[in-house]
């Protein structure tokens, strides 16, 4: 009945997530959400397939947010955004970002980690892509009936607490290097404290895909002598500061004159 690549929902979460199945093994399949960073399991049983179009179309309107927060004057100026590096848990994630940052004209660069490989590899991504921004994520989720305040209540938190703190010790200072980190359900608390500017998530609740990227776009479009309007940026995200919370942080464009 359902096979690998099906979208379904799940009847005992009252269908409120799409997925996608990845896999199957005897009557349970594992899931990914097709718009959330979030894995799960599920019986067979308790899947409704649903009929829906493979595509991102949507994403656009998430050009089209993170654009009306600029106001760059095209007749005199020049403008030098900041480069970003993404490292992402899931490479179907990764490209879609990477096709965001390309629509809205960045320097941007991908590596697929896996999420436990993140901390012994992020100084080499760093010494080899000099970014401005860094963006840390994959795939989190809170472990049911456990304590939110425990690093080991979260799948893969403690991943990109790692991470984030090898990052820092690369770069501490926080104007030089923006990091952006987590995924559905992260430590938000403990991602704040390891260095990260912007993480996920106040309120454990799951983030869209595209949110990180949204977060690291804006700061990238944003004039270096500036700080960003920390609220206005947050709220461009799909779930708002439910979803993704930070500092006060100053942009990293250049702007130039004349063009």
């Amino acid at each position: 009945m359902f096979k690998v690549g099906d979208f379904v929902t799940r009847k005992s979460y009252n269908n409120d997530i799409l997925f996608v199945i990845v896999d199957i093994n005897d009557s349970l399949a594992y899931l990914k959400g097709k718009d959330v960073r979030l894995y799960a399991d599920s019986t067979l049983d308790d899947l409704v397939l649903v009929d829906v179009n493979n595509s991102n179309s949507d994403d656009r309107n998430d050009i089209l947010k993170v654009k009306t927060m600029l106001s760059l004057d095209r007749s005199e100026y020049f403008y030098l955004p900041g480069k970003i590096l993404h490292i992402d848990g899931d490479k179907d994630y990764l490209k879609r970002c990477i096709d965001f940052y390309k629509e809205m004209h960045l320097e941007a660069y991908g590596v697929n980690l896996l999420e436990s490989d993140m901390e012994k590899e992020i100084c080499n991504c760093l010494n080899e892509y000099k970014p401005d921004i860094l963006v840390i994520t994959g795939h989190d989720s809170f472990k049911k009936n456990k304590d939110k305040n425990e690093i080991n209540s979260y799948q893969n938190s403690e991943n990109f607490v790692k991470a984030t703190i090898k990052a820092r010790e690369f770069e501490r200072n926080q104007d030089k290097l923006i990091i952006i980190a987590g995924a559905c359900q992260s430590f938000y608390e403990d991602l704040i404290k390891a260095g990260a500017n912007f993480a996920s998530s106040p309120k454990r609740i799951n983030i869209h895909a595209l949110d990180p990227a949204i977060i690291a776009s804006s700061i990238a479009l944003s004039p270096k002598n500036k700080e960003i309007d920390l609220l206005s940026v947050i709220e461009k995200t799909h779930y708002g500061s439910a979803g993704v919370g930070g500092i006060i942080t100053p942009g990293v464009m250049y702007v130039g004159y004349p063009r």
